[in-house]
């Protein structure tokens, strides 16, 4: 099953209507996107919570790393660039962390605020190599600015 990016967008927006409080929106979305695609193994937030760091946040499916520093991995890139990371192979990605050794492939988006600050990275990481699309990066870019820039 794959995402129905426009179903979602709509149950999201009505799951968070009035919710101003970070994390309460992190874990409603979580639960919203990794229930709605086979491909989502694990999904969850990294939170910033000091300079160039994250910290887990609300999360869906096994372990993930407690702590990841912007200088490394995925997510840490995410967070340091400001850019959507979408990885087909994260064993080519230089430095990837393996928070899981089932992750095949990984698509990271930064979290901003109203104020365009970014508070936090969300992480999909797939079993299968190049589960992600542009498609899914865009859609997911607007579900995350909806509930956070607002």
């Amino acid at each position: 099953m794959r995402a129905d990016y426009a179903a979602l967008s709509r149950s999201i927006a009505s799951l968070t209507e009035g919710e101003d409080d970070a994390v309460a929106l992190m874990a409603t979305i979580v639960c919203e996107l990794h229930h709605a695609d086979d491909r989502f193994d694990w999904t969850g937030f990294y939170r910033v919570t000091a300079s160039e760091l994250l910290k887990i946040g609300p999360y869906q499916g096994g372990h993930g790393c407690l702590v990841i520093p912007f200088s490394r991995g995925v997510c840490g890139a995410a967070a340091r660039t400001g850019e959507t990371q979408l990885v087909p192979d994260v064993d080519a990605f230089p430095g990837h962390i393996a928070c899981a050794s089932s992750t095949r492939s990984e698509l990271v988006l930064p979290v901003r605020n109203a104020a365009g600050d970014i508070i936090a990275v969300l992480d999909i990481d797939s079993d299968q190599p190049d589960a992600f699309t542009h498609e899914d990066a865009s859609a997911l870019e607007g579900i995350l600015a909806d509930c956070f820039a607002r």
